[in-house]
């Protein structure tokens, strides 16, 4: 895999940063939630939608740049790894359990209300409202001839429905813009100059070793798990800095926005309203189970429904290090919420086909 495309143009890519920049820069004045990241996913996304085509190409962002800086997410995480927490891991298993039901019963609840729609085939309704593992499902769907652009469009929409409610709701919780300091604020010392060869070892090293063992989302559990073993080991003591952290959202949000290029008004609406609603009743689902939860795996109600919704583990793994909250609880679940999911639905897929 080529790093840089040749169909990239680098003006376009550089005017497509700065409105990505442009609007995270005018959400943090608005003092909107996690501005660094809603910023420029809306603002990049509205040009898209919009059909603007500067110098006569769409708003573009490669892809394999998006993947250099995931890592930078893992070894944040791992930063805040401390003897406490893996010891505090063991009082997880509850909700671990839970999830394993809230999968399926999350599923099938979303997939009834699609289909009683009469808006989809039940192969795109029953891929299209999968809780994870976007790419997974997409290739099940179409393996079993599912509407490929609007599976594909659902499962996006469902990321990106879910990170921009998130944030909404927690600032409607607790009354102020959550993030809108811009960024992460690390429990970790500042990066010392010892630090720096371990943890940039840590963050390819490790995104080396998930992308070869094919982990969950391996470019940031990868280096999660060796930059968790290096801050454990007393090896390295501080935290990539948060400029870094700002970059990273920064990188990631324009990096969405970039996918509503040439999609279609009519179809996208549709897509919209569909993902809204399955994504609708997850979310409303998980926040029933985080505060029935919450006492069992001494985690506040807001970890747990974090834990739980239905977005991107490193989207969700940005904005719980963002929001400094159960960083580590809320990561170990998406991991295991995608395992699941793919799990789940190539389960009934086959039942499905059978």
């Amino acid at each position: 895999m080529r790093f840089i495309p040749d169909s990239l143009h680098f003006p376009t890519l550089g005017l497509t940063l700065a409105l990505g920049l442009g609007g995270g820069l005018l959400a943090r004045a608005l003092h909107l939630p996690l501005p660094m990241l809603l910023g420029p996913l809306l603002a990049v996304a509205g040009v898209a939608l919009a059909g603007w085509r500067p110098m006569g190409h769409p708003v573009q962002f490669p892809m394999q740049i998006r993947m250099a800086f995931i890592p930078i997410i893992g070894v944040s995480i791992g930063a805040t790894f401390t003897p406490a927490i893996v010891e505090e891991a063991a009082q997880w298993w509850p909700s671990l359990l839970a999830l394993a039901l809230f999968i399926p019963a999350a599923h099938l609840l979303s997939f009834s209300a699609v289909r009683k729609t009469g808006l989809l085939d039940p192969v795109t309704a029953f891929f299209g409202t999968a809780p994870g593992g976007l790419i997974e499902t997409v290739q099940m769907g179409e393996e079993r001839g599912a509407d490929v652009a609007m599976l594909t469009m659902l499962q996006f929409l469902r990321l990106i429905v879910t990170i921009i409610a998130v944030p909404v709701f927690f600032t409607v919780m607790t009354g102020h813009a959550v993030g809108s300091a811009g960024g992460a604020t690390l429990t970790r010392s500042a990066m010392q100059a010892a630090d720096w060869p371990w943890l940039i070892g840590a963050g390819v090293l490790g995104a080396l070793i998930g992308w070869r063992l094919r982990l969950p989302a391996g470019m940031v559990t990868g280096p999660i798990l060796l930059s968790g073993a290096v801050h454990l080991a007393g090896l390295a003591q501080g935290s990539p800095p948060r400029f870094l952290v700002d970059l990273t959202q920064l990188v990631i949000g324009t990096s969405l926005g970039v996918r509503f290029a040439g999609m279609a008004l009519g179809r996208f609406w549709l897509a919209l309203r569909l993902a809204a609603l399955s994504t609708t009743l997850t979310i409303t689902f998980a926040a029933a189970c985080a505060f029935a939860l919450a006492d069992f795996v001494h985690e506040p109600p807001a970890a747990v429904f974090l834990a739980f919704a239905p977005g991107g583990l490193t989207e969700m793994a940005l904005i719980a290090l963002s929001l400094q909250m159960s960083i580590v609880y809320v990561t170990a679940h998406h991991a295991l919420r995608i395992v699941l999911a793919v799990a789940v639905a190539r389960g009934f897929a086959n039942r499905m086909t059978r």
